[in-house]
């Protein structure tokens, strides 16, 4: 019986993480799915982890040499049988109603091609934060989707796969006929590559759930070299946008950049980086001041936190840190439950 999910899990050294992933899968509330778990040469016990797993729905994948997300998440869409290809990386995990409330928005939607919600942060120890990425919702074009990136992170989107049809391309590293989806070239930002792709030269729509489904993990393991490259990865990203959205580009370019610098900002802020944190909140600003104006308590929020992390002793800044986070997490649950209720009444 072909499955109405198709779960996609790139696997790669979280022997720590991983078994909650696949936990949190087999616990959903609908039991329509598959697991394709692929296994990207990891080198720990993440492939012992998930061979443990006695359950038919699980499929593991195996590659040959390591290849990268993208490429993962490729061989994951090759062999996915479903409807609706879901993605969790494997160090995060999923509200037990998450494909259950994603059936529903699409069979229910069917101009939607990309349905995701919003996500709640946990730490690196699993711990729920009660902080939550709140990305606008619906209305989301090209414009405000290289500049935001409303998924968020990729354990959020559920996709129709033949959204993905739309978007296949071959390559010369398969052989002919083999389609490629995500771009392997990239080792970060692949999927919002992907995303921008679908929405730039597909007629298919974006939208996203008000509840927070996504369970994601801040990894505080980051160093400074890494953000750098994920900046650089970004850069890609856009070299390669503007081959297929250049009027896109020409007018959110300076914009993004100065978001995506801003997001870097917060990055740094998470590693305990103060000048790093500094650096690319002050690049944002110059790069286009306008964020200060459109999004002015984030920005101001992140500025504040980079320079209070610079210049307070650690300890006091932890507390400060810690009044902020209770604050804007008290703020961001009423908005969901505002939004929930507004959705529920249209």
């Amino acid at each position: 019986m072909t499955p109405k999910f198709s779960v996609i899990m790139p696997v790669y050294n979280v022997e720590d993480f991983v078994a909650e992933a696949i936990q949190s899968v087999l616990d959903q509330s609908t039991i329509d799915f598959e697991l394709i778990i692929v296994n990207d040469c990891a080198t720990d016990n993440s492939l012992k982890i998930c061979q443990a797993f006695n359950d038919p729905s699980i499929i593991i994948v195996n590659h040959e040499v390591n290849k990268g997300l993208a490429a993962a998440r490729n061989t994951g869409v090759r062999n996915a049988k479903g409807e609706y290809l879901a993605f969790l990386d494997s160090d995060d995990c999923w509200h037990k109603d998450k494909l259950t409330a994603h059936l529903k928005h699409l069979d229910n939607s069917p101009q939607v091609g990309i349905s995701f919600a919003r996500s709640a942060f946990m730490d690196f120890e699993g711990n729920k934060l009660d902080i939550y990425q709140m990305p606008q919702l619906t209305n989301i074009d090209t414009g405000l989707l290289l500049c935001r990136n409303p998924v968020g992170n990729g354990s959020a989107p559920v996709i129709r796969k033949c959204t993905f049809d739309d978007i296949a391309f071959t390559s010369d590293t398969y052989s002919p006929g083999e389609k490629c989806y995500f771009d392997e070239s990239f080792r970060q930002s692949e999927d919002i590559e992907c995303w921008l792709r679908i929405v730039a030269t597909t007629q298919w729509q974006m939208e996203g759930l008000a509840m927070p489904l996504t369970y994601y993990r801040l990894n505080r393991k980051g160093l400074s070299s890494n953000l750098m490259k994920q900046f650089a990865s970004w850069e890609k990203m856009i070299d390669k946008a503007r081959i297929f959205a250049p009027n896109v580009l020409q007018k959110f370019e300076k914009k993004a950049r100065a978001y995506q610098l801003r997001y870097l900002a917060r990055q740094a802020i998470r590693n305990d980086n103060g000048k790093e944190a500094v650096k690319f909140v002050n690049k944002a600003l110059f790069e286009a001041p306008s964020i200060l104006k459109d999004e002015t308590s984030r920005t101001l929020a992140t500025l504040a936190a980079a320079y209070m992390l610079f210049c307070l002793p650690h300890a006091l800044y932890q507390q400060c840190e810690k009044l902020a986070h209770n604050i804007i997490g008290y703020s961001q649950k009423l908005k969901i439950k505002r939004d929930q209720q507004t959705l529920n009444r249209s």
